[in-house]
């Protein structure tokens, strides 16, 4: 027993926690435990998208012999999605650069930085990481993301350093990793946890990659060693006795030391230690009693470099609700209706038979012939037809669900019934769409918006060179390169990403417009008159997005009947010089003696 209780002193004291190592710990299972319940509802919900029958949901345990999903979530998920994205990402140029001044260098630089984000946009995988995000923006109703500065370099055989990718890169954060104080007035401001298990060859390979970041990571790999190398000497049992604590994931406290996967908490926030308040601070604790990194937030903005956004905001909870989470029960409900209705029809197809008496053994079959007795009885019992009314009530569901969701079927390109003209056609589209319209607006505003800027924030940090960009000259169609000096990116001013809210303006304004032009004041020439046509050429040409085509162009029309024009009197001239040729051959008088 003396020598039980000495190992497990032992074993106490090399675990033995930093106390701000174990403030972090304690701070990451608070939030966490606070947030059970919402992880829960998430995993019932991501349950019924993912679905092939009612037996991966908890439909399983109603007593149907048919367990047919219909995927009516799963369809709403994926038109939500998509209309997002195109709204996001209308064309090439969705965002801007917005300087302070209105300087002819800084319009300038306006064209350079927004040459140099796009092409960092195209060459980190933005986009894709945005993807994921809207897809946690509507299964979890919350996104997250964060931003930070790679410098890969592939060192080949030979010995030369081949860039891979250098610049910032956006990256997602699953709302399953990160834990924060849900009760903070504001996201940016509460102090958060982000949860991180890796393995230590991926870890060492970053500090190798990128050294400025994970310099630290040498350090805690030497100490984290160190306490494996220690607790060989001892059992499962007396680690397992001597700390209480489990790694999740791992199970036992044994069994995450003996792998070589290692968890990292980073915490961001602020910090009061009972002498000192440190405020903005970024912490890395690893295995849960070390601290590795301790230093202020790198940004110049002065705050973290995560970011979040809810589809439906909750009073006094940072936790957004998502547009499928009221819509489990209705979905349950329309499994129940489709099964039911199954269940119905297989009982018609195959009946339960009554029968009274003695009857002869029989087949179910066309002409078949049944012997019994003179007061034997057979009778089919046929089910209750009403319940095959069901799609009447399926198809009302759907329909709830779709404006519920804020995606009307309008999205998906299905009209309402009813004759309407096309200005009432118009009016709909817009009051349909105005929920979508303003989810995505905010997404785009309090998540792409801040997280674009952060990119170029940790551009102009960590930029110490100068690259070259392509540029694709709009009237010439041809590409330039252009060198980017740290200079160029510190500029005042800001980016704004103008996807969603120009995808909606742009919608409004080409329906006015062609709804005027096809009205009877545009007919009038005391109207038309007073209209310029080159300025509605290029607002067409704006709005409908045909800006790649260079279809306006000043009087090009006139220029084109002009070469249309002369390439008809050439063809002419030409036609009426062949006909002469044929007509008096030129052979037939050098044939001809001179006339004396």
């Amino acid at each position: 027993m003396a020598r039980t209780s000495k190992k497990v002193q032992e074993i106490n004291g090399i675990l033995k926690p930093d106390d701000m190592a174990s403030w972090v710990s304690n701070q990451y299972h608070t939030w966490r435990a606070d947030q059970v319940s919402w992880l829960e509802q998430t995993k019932e919900l991501r349950n019924y998208i993912f679905q092939t029958s009612t037996h991966d949901t908890n439909n399983k345990s109603l007593p149907w012999k048919n367990s047919t999903s219909v995927p009516k979530l799963t369809q709403l998920r994926d038109n939500l999605h998509a209309n997002y994205f195109a709204a996001l990402f209308p064309s090439d140029r969705w965002f801007k650069w917005e300087s302070d001044s209105d300087e002819a260098e800084s319009r300038e630089n306006a064209r350079l930085i927004e040459a140099y984000m796009r092409q960092k946009i195209r060459e980190s995988g933005f986009k894709q990481a945005i993807s994921k995000a809207l897809y946690d923006y509507i299964d979890y109703g919350n996104a997250f993301g964060e931003v930070s500065y790679e410098a890969n370099v592939h060192t080949t055989e030979d010995g030369p350093n081949i860039p891979v990718y250098v610049g910032p890169r956006m990256f997602r954060i699953s709302p399953y990793d990160i834990f924060f104080d849900i009760t903070a007035s504001d996201f940016k401001d509460a102090g958060k946890v982000t949860r991180r298990v890796v393995s230590m060859g991926s870890l060492k390979r970053a500090a190798l990659e990128n050294p400025a970041e994970f310099g630290w990571v040498d350090a805690a790999l030497d100490d984290t060693m160190t306490i494996r190398n220690n607790l060989k000497g001892y059992g499962d049992s007396d680690v397992d006795k001597s700390e209480g604590t489990q790694i999740d994931g791992f199970g036992t406290l044994w069994s995450y030391y003996t792998s070589d996967m290692v968890e990292l908490l980073e915490y961001e926030g602020d910090l009061y230690d009972g002498t000192e308040l440190m405020m903005g601070r970024k912490i890395i604790v690893i295995d849960r009693r070390r601290v590795v990194y301790n230093e202020p937030y790198e940004s110049w903005l002065g705050k973290s470099n995560k970011e979040h956004v809810g589809w439906r905001d909750r009073p006094d909870n940072l936790y957004g609700m998502g547009p499928l989470d009221n819509l489990v029960g209705m979905q349950y409900r329309l499994d129940h209706l489709e099964n039911l209705k199954a269940d119905v029809f297989d009982q018609i197809a195959h009946p339960v038979v009554y029968q009274r008496g003695y009857v002869e053994d029989w087949e179910w079959g066309p002409g078949e012939r049944i012997f019994g007795e003179t007061d034997s009885e057979v009778r089919v019992l046929s089910p209750d037809t009403t319940a095959l009314n069901a799609d009447f009530q399926m198809d009302m569901l759907m329909r709830h669900m779709e404006q519920l969701a804020g995606a009307p079927s309008e999205a998906m390109g299905i009209r309402t019934p009813g004759e309407k003209t096309a200005f009432e056609v118009a009016e709909l589209q817009n009051a349909a769409g105005r929920i979508f319209q303003h989810k995505i607006t905010k997404f785009e505003e309090e998540f792409v918006e801040p997280l674009l800027n952060q990119m170029l924030e940790s551009a102009r940090r960590n930029m110490n060179g100068v690259e070259i960009v392509k540029i694709i000259d709009d009237e010439f169609a041809v590409a330039e390169f252009e060198r980017i000096t740290p200079d160029v990116l510190n500029q005042r001013g800001k980016l704004y990403p103008m996807g969603a809210r120009h995808f909606a303006k742009q919608a409004q304004i080409v329906q006015n417009l062609f709804g005027f032009l096809n009205s009877a004041a545009y007919q009038d020439p005391a109207v038309v008159s007073h209209i310029s046509g080159k300025k509605l050429a290029e607002l067409l040409q704006e709005h409908l997005g045909l800006e790649q085509f260079d279809l306006v162009q000043p009087n090009i029309r006139v220029a084109e009947q002009q070469e249309t024009q002369a390439l008809l009197s050439q063809a002419q001239q030409n036609t009426a010089e062949e006909i002469a040729n044929r007509a008096f051959p030129t052979d037939d008088f050098e044939d001809e003696e001179p006339v004396a």
